[in-house]
């Protein structure tokens, strides 16, 4: 049975090829992170629900951009901007599909947090539609278990089209708990062109009415859903630590994607 650990050991400093790029000193967070943690939870309306999700394609920004709160559902939204010099958002789509065939890769992304991903079908080739990630990390100081399930932006309400036409990239997943159909909420990261590079607008969804049994769940299985709200809350990370975390694996696989991004994507490999 493999052994999962946090960070890169001696060995894999030695024999890894990513090592070059293994950095466990985070940069600080960017300001308007630390202004929305010295906030706190704001109220749910400056929040907009997952359902208009593919207004991030309209210019301009939302009322919040950074911060998070607790909706009346009892589900916690979290928004998370990002400023990312020298890093287009072609990078990012390369990244998704990357990253999730190894624990090596993971842990670039955030050393002090990630432990292993995987591919829940076996598979090592790097593409991420369609496909689940199990991941296995640290939100704060709760260890977290959780799959990714990648989507295509249309179930999220986006233009595919006008996501090409604009040179954007949007990344949506369901998120679950591993080995049942349970879903607790839905992320987007949206990534656009901006000068100097890129920006990201993260957005997560989880518990409360963002909660499912399967993909097309029927009305047995709202009902289940509904009396399993309490066990999704518990699950959920605390709202200040996923908007740490977050803006810390992003500032940082920022600071040196577009190196690893020549050397290891040069093959262009998509979704």
């Amino acid at each position: 049975m493999e052994k999962h650990y946090l960070g890169y050991s001696s060995q894999d400093l030695k024999q890894s090829p990513y090592a070059t790029y293994y950095n466990p000193n985070l940069n600080p967070m960017q300001q308007q992170v630390m202004e929305a943690l010295s906030i706190g939870g704001q109220a749910e309306e400056l929040f907009p629900p997952v359902g208009e999700a593919s207004c991030m394609q309209e210019s301009g920004y939302w009322p919040v951009e950074t911060g998070f709160t607790l909706a009346a559902d009892a589900s916690i939204r979290v928004f998370c901007l990002t400023h990312m010099p020298d890093v287009s958002p072609q990078m990012w789509d390369w990244w998704f599909g990357w990253h999730g065939c190894e624990a090596q890769r993971y842990k670039l992304w955030h050393p002090k947090a990630h432990i292993d991903a995987r591919w829940a079908d076996g598979h090592s080739d790097e593409r991420y539609l369609g496909r689940t990630s199990l991941i296995k990390e640290y939100v704060g100081s709760k260890l977290i278990r959780g799959g990714i399930s990648f989507i295509s932006p249309t179930e999220m309400g986006f233009d595919e089209t006008k996501l090409n036409n604009q040179g954007e990239v949007a990344v949506c997943a369901r998120i679950g708990v591993p080995g049942t159909p349970v879903s607790g909420g839905w992320l987007c990261h949206q990534v656009r062109p901006v000068a100097g590079g890129s920006e990201m607008r993260s957005r997560m969804w989880l518990g409360g009415d963002n909660g499912a049994l399967g993909r097309n769940p029927g009305v047995i299985s709202k009902g289940l859903i509904w009396l399993l709200r309490p066990v999704i809350h518990q699950l959920l990370p605390d709202p200040a630590d996923l908007l740490v975390h977050n803006a810390q694996e992003m500032s940082h696989l920022a600071s040196f994607l577009p190196k690893l991004y020549a050397e290891f994507g040069s093959a262009g490999a998509p979704k």
